[in-house]
């Protein structure tokens, strides 16, 4: 294997360098190599259109480059000046030819950019070294995954080839905090980029449907029934949902001998579990979800789905104990206390005594004295009945509210009626 060095640029012979091209050809393409690390093609193909000045970013079509407000002022200095010479704001090329004003190739970029390198002293410095050298820098500053993102490189290459060049081979701290919900609109972003990738195929299964890794690496087209919308998986059969068969009948018509429903791009091979880790990590990174893997989202459908369950099952037949929970759906008591106690933070349910119930079928018992009060000062008395009925709650959760108001001396109880106590 052919050994990876990196030719470091001199910081200052390059600050002399931008110094003295300050707006030419060569000024910008050394500038996105070194400030934003852009490929020689892609330096040629860069347009004004994937220049955001308002959140300071380059759009390129597999990743989104963030830039500091200098190098944001710099190119909005540029585009200025080449409109103001070409007298035509139509020309979207980022970098043209200084004499000819047009669109500039790749060969012509290595030579400008090799001549004033030349010009500084940095003699062994390619411009494929100003693009790694950005790579360092910013490894040194944020994680592997961050910088995967903005470089659209793989994190194992980004491992492999410069954790050399690192204070104990270790990346910098972790760019950004996981939020609790997942960005939906970014996921399928990712979603319609991958959609005719195996990378793709994953996500969609795994995000719509809920199959594991394990299940899908496994399926095989016999398990697959387009006509009837299911895929048989040994645990039971599993809806399709309108994309994922839409995916499926379009692998379907390209299906190789192989009965594996998913196969390696290259080989047309069946994948491992860790090889699919590896794609859809990759495919999440370049979609800006660096922070997210297959298993989180795997995460996230099940505990939609639970949520789902659950409210069906009150919905059908009414309030549920945890006991209920556990014995329906194979719950251990902590996993089943963990889920109920997250719906009732997220207001999807209400707990009274010992059951739950859903939002709007029950007065929740931060308000039930209070409802209870009202409705005593509009009927003026009222029996156990009648008040089990307005606040929608049990009769053993009631007589435990009434008992306890009668005893704190708020509530008078003359036979089986209740009234509010004169003030």
């Amino acid at each position: 294997m052919r050994e990876f060095f990196v030719n470091r640029p001199d910081t200052a012979a390059m600050e002399r360098l931008l110094g003295s091209h300050a707006s030419d050809a060569a000024g910008v393409a050394v500038r996105l190599a070194w400030q934003a690390g852009l490929l020689r093609d892609e330096i040629t193909n860069l347009t004004w259109d994937q220049v955001d000045f308002e959140r300071n970013q380059l759009q390129l079509p597999a990743r989104t480059i963030p830039i500091t407000q200098m190098l944001a002022d710099y190119l909005r200095s540029v585009y200025r000046k080449w409109t103001f010479l070409t007298g035509n704001s139509t020309n979207n090329c980022v970098i043209c030819s200084d004499r000819y004003h047009k669109q500039m190739q790749p060969q012509a970029i290595s030579r400008i950019a090799r001549r004033v390198l030349d010009e500084v002293g940095q003699t062994n410095v390619r411009l494929v070294d100003l693009r790694h050298d950005y790579i360092i820098r910013q490894l040194e500053q944020h994680d592997w995954s961050y910088v995967a993102r903005i470089t659209g490189m793989e994190i194992r290459s980004l491992q492999l080839h410069f954790a050399q060049y690192l204070p104990n081979g270790r990346a910098g701290p972790k760019h950004s905090e996981k939020s609790g919900d997942i960005d939906e609109f970014k996921l399928w972003k990712i979603l319609q980029a991958e959609k005719d990738t195996p990378a793709g195929l994953v996500l969609w299964l795994t995000w719509s449907m809920g199959l594991t890794a394990k299940n899908i690496v496994s399926l095989t087209w016999d398990q697959v029934d387009l006509e009837k919308n299911l895929i048989h998986l040994p645990e039971g059969e599993v809806p399709l949902t309108a994309a994922a068969k839409r995916i499926l009948a379009k692998r379907l018509q390209k299906r190789t001998e192989d009965l594996h429903v998913l196969l390696s791009a290259e080989s047309k091979k069946p994948m491992d579990v860790s090889r699919v880790s590896r794609i859809t990590r990759t495919a999440l990174i370049r979609g800006g979800m660096e922070n997210w893997t297959l298993r989180d989202l795997w995460t996230r459908y099940e505990k939609s789905n639970w949520e789902q369950k659950i409210t069906e099952a009150i919905r059908r037949s009414g309030p549920i104990t945890r006991s209920e929970i556990m014995e329906l759906y194979g719950q251990t008591k902590s996993a089943a206390y963990q889920r109920l106690r997250a719906m009732l933070d997220k207001g999807l349910l209400v707990r009274v005594g010992y059951k739950y119930y859903l939002p709007d079928s029950v007065v929740p018992p931060e308000r039930q004295q209070e409802a209870l009060y009202e409705y005593l000062k509009k009927e003026g008395f009222a029996c156990r009945k009648d008040i089990t009925t307005a606040l929608q709650i049990e009769t053993e959760q009631c007589s435990a509210l009434l008992k306890h108001e009668v005893d704190s001396g708020n509530l008078i109880k003359v036979g089986q009626k209740y009234y509010l106590k004169e003030s």
